[in-house]
């Protein structure tokens, strides 16, 4: 005689929270079962569950997910405020204003596995920058973006005042200058939606993207008499650290905490999840709780030594997540699988 199962089938209990939902949550539910499928709608839920305890989740983003058209998901969840708080690399930061107002001149290369260098030379005499399939016109994108933040960048000096790179771009969207060239919807850019919000935005290590080498060199020709302009990265933990604080103080009162859903490694990552540990070992603020949620999508490989991709456990040896943190890792494509979990936290 069979027992009788006295435990709702995974599947089942998927396809109950999916009937409240739209098509594309319906789907994962049905076919997302297991290995990286699996893990896809559990960090996915976890994200959902994490919200409706009354958290606040802090996305950051690596590799080039504006280019790859990430606003068109990560605009909605801003707007509908699963989105508190973003740090991303100074590339992600410009480019997805790039393919806000060049998108109609960028060229896709879908066979670039097989350029050869002569192929790429021929890419370079015409202006065209290639991140994998995707090519970033100089003079419709970088150069156009360049002559609008520089006049934001040498008024403020003039002024004597400084800003975060990501104040001055809210500074150029707000400034309306750039409406006349936007070529994609303004639904879809998440620095839009971002700007709306006013959502705080940290951007460590920006001095390595276009913008940053482009300002390093304005200030090495004199159009910016004062390097400190534009503020810096250790500033940018300076406030992320009072930000955590305040936050989180905020939050204790109830059940909810801050989460951390990071797309890819590097920086944008490393970066602000270091903030708990700062704010423990160095300022003894030990009253402050760690990262309530944790949820990584990625292709690197543990066994090289990659930090960017170390199992969520060994965050534990270093102050950032608890044992008992909710944890969450994706070994996959970050253009494929953030776009459906934000549907099934977004219901679609």
């Amino acid at each position: 005689m069979t027992a009788k199962r006295t435990t709702k089938r995974p599947e089942d209990v998927n396809a109950a929270l999916a009937s409240k939902k739209g098509p594309v949550s319906q789907f994962i539910a049905l076919n997302y079962r297991h290995f990286n499928a699996a893990a896809l709608l559990d960090a996915a839920k976890g994200y959902e569950t994490h919200l409706k305890a009354g958290g606040k989740m802090l996305v950051t983003l690596a590799g080039a997910m504006s280019t790859a058209e990430l606003g068109i998901s990560l605009a909605e969840m801003i707007r509908q405020d699963k989105v508190h708080a973003i740090v991303c690399t100074g590339a992600n930061l410009e480019e997805d204003i790039f393919n806000l107002v060049a998108h109609d001149y960028y060229e896709r290369v879908p066979h670039y596995r097989h350029l050869t260098a002569d192929d790429e030379q021929e890419l370079l005499s015409r202006h065209m920058n290639r991140v994998t399939d995707t090519c970033i016109p100089e003079h419709e994108a970088m150069r156009r973006i360049e002559a609008v933040v520089l006049e934001e960048w040498v008024a403020a000096d003039k002024a004597g005042e400084r800003y975060f790179p990501h104040e001055f771009m809210y500074k150029v969207l707000r400034s309306g200058k750039l409406k006349k060239s936007y070529q994609i919807d303004p639904k879809n850019s998440w620095m839009i939606a971002a700007c709306e919000k006013n959502l705080p935005i940290i951007v460590p290590g920006w001095e390595d993207a276009t913008l940053g080498n482009m300002y390093a060199g304005h200030v090495i020709s004199g159009d910016v008499k004062n390097v400190h302009t534009v503020r810096t990265g250790i500033e940018y933990m300076m406030w992320l650290a009072e930000w955590y604080t305040k936050t989180s103080k905020t939050l204790r009162n109830g059940e909810g905490s801050i989460g951390f859903f990071q797309i890819g490694g590097g920086i944008a990552g490393d970066f602000p999840i270091c903030v708990v540990p700062m704010l423990h070992q160095d300022l003894q603020r030990t009253g402050v709780p760690l990262w309530g949620y944790f949820a990584q999508i990625s292709d690197s490989t543990t066994s090289y030594g990659s930090y960017s991709g170390a199992v969520p456990n060994e965050k534990i040896t270093w102050g950032k997540l608890g044992s008992k943190t909710p944890k969450y890792i994706v070994e996959s494509d970050a253009t494929i699988v953030a776009p459906l979990i934000f549907a099934w936290v977004l219901g679609q």
